[in-house]
C-alpha cells in the first residue's frame, strides 16, 4: 500500500474506534441510570433556553458540537479534521445500530447490580474505543478534542483532564437544570482514567496497523 493511501488507514481505523466506542455509549444508555456529563449540559441547555418549538435535543447537541468546533477552529486549528466532522454525523446512526442487537436484553425489571455491570462496561468499552480513535489522529469528537487539546496545551495526564472536563460538563449541566444521575458520575469518574490506561494499547495497535499500510514512523 503506498503512503498515499495511509489517510485511508487512517480513517478505517477512526471507524473502527468510533464503532466501539458507541457499543459502550449504548450500553450505557441502555442501563438506565443517568446520561453522560457532556449530555447533561445539553439536557440543561436545552431546558433553560428558550428554543423554537422545532429545536429537540439532538438539534441542541448538534448545535452545542458546532459551537465548540468554531471555537476550536479559532484556538487549535489543527486539530480539527475529517474524523471531527464524521464523529459528529456517524455517532447517532451507530449507537442505533447497536441498539437493534442489545435493547432485547434489558427491560424495566432488571436486576440493579446488571444495570452496573451495564453501566461500567459501557463505561470501560467507551473508553477504549475513544482512544482507538484519538490514536487514529484521523480527527476526533468535539466533547473529546475539548479534553485532548487542554492535555496536550497545559502538559497534564489526559485521564485527569478528562475527569476535569467531564466534572465541569456535568456541573455546568446541572446548573442549568439537567439531570446528574448515577450514571454520569460513574462516566465522569471511570472514563478518563480508563483512557489513560488504553492510550498506549491504542497508540501500538494504530502504530501496527499504519507501518503495514507503509508508514515507517507513525508519530
Amino acid at each position: 500500500m503506498t503512503r498515499g493511501r495511509l489517510p485511508a488507514v487512517r480513517t478505517a481505523l477512526l471507524l473502527a474506534g468510533l464503532t466501539v466506542a458507541h457499543l459502550g455509549v449504548t450500553l450505557f444508555l441502555e442501563s438506565d441510570l443517568g446520561s453522560d456529563p457532556f449530555n447533561v449540559l445539553v439536557q440543561g441547555l436545552y431546558r433553560s433556553i428558550p428554543w423554537p418549538e422545532r429545536m429537540s435535543h439532538g438539534r441542541v447537541h448538534l448545535l452545542v458540537c458546532l459551537l465548540i468546533v468554531l471555537v476550536l477552529l479559532g484556538i487549535a486549528r489543527s486539530y480539527v479534521r475529517i474524523g471531527t466532522v464524521l464523529c459528529m454525523a456517524l455517532g447517532g446512526p451507530i449507537i442505533d445500530l447497536w441498539t437493534i442487537p442489545l435493547a432485547p436484553l434489558f427491560h424495566d425489571g432488571m436486576a440493579m447490580g446488571w444495570r452496573l455491570l451495564a453501566l461500567v462496561l459501557g463505561c470501560v468499552i467507551l473508553a477504549f474505543g475513544m482512544t482507538i480513535v484519538i490514536r487514529s489522529e484521523a480527527g476526533t469528537g468535539p466533547n473529546d478534542l475539548v479534553a485532548v487539546i487542554i492535555s496536550d496545551f497545559s502538559k497534564k495526564p489526559f485521564g485527569v483532564v478528562r475527569v476535569a472536563v467531564d466534572a465541569a460538563f456535568a456541573l455546568a449541566g446541572w446548573l442549568l437544570g439537567g439531570v446528574v444521575g448515577l450514571g454520569t458520575l460513574v462516566c465522569a469518574g471511570l472514563v478518563g482514567p480508563c483512557a489513560q490506561v488504553f492510550l498506549p494499547v491504542s497508540g501500538r495497535l494504530c502504530d501496527a496497523c499504519l507501518r503495514r499500510a507503509g508508514e515507517k514512523n507513525p508519530r
